[in-house]
């Protein structure tokens, strides 16, 4: 299925139904009086949260969306049929802006229904004008109109954990190990071209779920590679599992490839300080995971953990592909999740 996380559309409430003007005719009473019904109400625009829809593709098959208008008033008092409502569902995480970018919805709970567009109300017919000076009023009200609206949906994915690192890093290899999740695993950059998400046992009660964002590489905040289409989907998680290739056969040096990563979230956040709805990527916690250990002698990986810990920065090694590590990765990347003591 083609994975979708951002598209705009027209979306509009019915009007509201005109009220009649009409006049009751009977037998012996040629002349009756106004008995033109009311308008019914234009049909109410909802959105609501689907916990079994993960992209936006199905709603972005259309680019408008209406609600069914009132109908008209009757004769003999009659009120018009009210519009049917039009419920659009989304999956958990969609983010709703308006044409200046704006947050005017965040569907982050899930079962959430939100009235977002409000039906007109159907116009008085003329039989409500009727008055001790007026016995045969022939105006009526018109329906009050529909509310429209030019909107982005993008979608946000609700993880616990985000995986970061450069393509290639061994993300997705380390999100099978971790998780039931089977993503596409090869050995070029820009394998994964859609985030996938793993759902991580933590003890014997306490799931996590995490998500493998994309590779991010120089210039990701500004739309480079696949750049910002991702980066959105990393800000609603509790932490990072940033990962670093060790192995030679990357070509990279691994603290440069740190230093490369956390500039993009720096810069993220620089561009979207002041934002509704922002959350700083480069304050979030980091496990930093030295992967692909299996590919080189044990001395070899020691420099390379020397380097980062004269920089202060505390790391993990492991090897996705045979599983070294993983059990103890797991332990702490869930003792962030919920809170427990796990990372001294």
């Amino acid at each position: 299925m083609k994975f979708i996380d951002q598209t705009k559309i027209t979306v509009s409430s019915g009007k509201g139904g005109p009220g009649a003007v009409s006049f009751l005719r009977a037998r012996l009473m040629a002349r009756g009086g106004p008995d033109g019904g009311d308008g019914g109400k234009g049909g109410d625009l909802y959105f609501k949260v689907n916990l079994g829809i993960n992209s936006l593709l199905d709603i972005s098959l259309r680019r408008s969306y209406h609600a069914e208008d009132g109908k008209p008033g009757e004769s003999q008092n009659c009120t018009g049929a009210n519009g049917e409502d039009l419920v659009l569902e989304v999956p958990q995480g969609t983010v709703i802006k308006d044409e200046k970018g704006e947050i005017l919805l965040d569907l982050s709970e899930k079962d959430q229904k939100v009235l977002f567009l409000k039906g007109g109300r159907g116009g008085k017919g003329n039989a409500f004008f009727k008055t001790s000076t007026n016995q045969a009023p022939t105006h009526s009200q018109p329906g009050e109109p529909k509310e429209e609206l030019q909107i982005t949906l993008e979608l946000k994915l609700i993880a616990d954990v985000g995986l970061i690192g450069y393509p290639n890093a061994g993300k997705s290899t380390l999100i099978s190990a971790i998780s039931a999740a089977k993503p596409k695993i090869a050995d070029y950059p820009f394998t994964t071209l859609t985030p996938n998400l793993g759902v991580v046992r933590y003890g014997n009660e306490k799931t996590f779920v995490v998500a493998d964002i994309p590779g991010i590489i120089p210039g990701a905040s500004h739309g480079v590679g696949l750049g910002t289409q991702f980066l959105r989907h990393i800000e609603r998680t509790k932490c990072f599992l940033h990962i670093i290739d060790i192995s030679v056969f990357s070509g990279r040096d691994p603290l440069q490839d740190y230093m490369d990563i956390n500039t993009e979230l720096e810069e993220h956040d620089r561009l979207n300080t002041g934002k509704e709805g922002f959350f700083s990527l480069r304050e979030r916690k980091q496990i930093v995971v030295l992967n692909k250990v299996d590919t080189m002698k044990a001395s070899e990986a020691e420099e390379i953990e020397n380097r980062f810990h004269k920089e202060g920065i505390k790391t993990m090694s492991v090897s996705a592909a045979t599983g070294q590590g993983i059990k103890d990765l797991i332990f702490k990347a869930g003792g962030l999740v919920f809170g427990e003591n796990n990372n001294e």
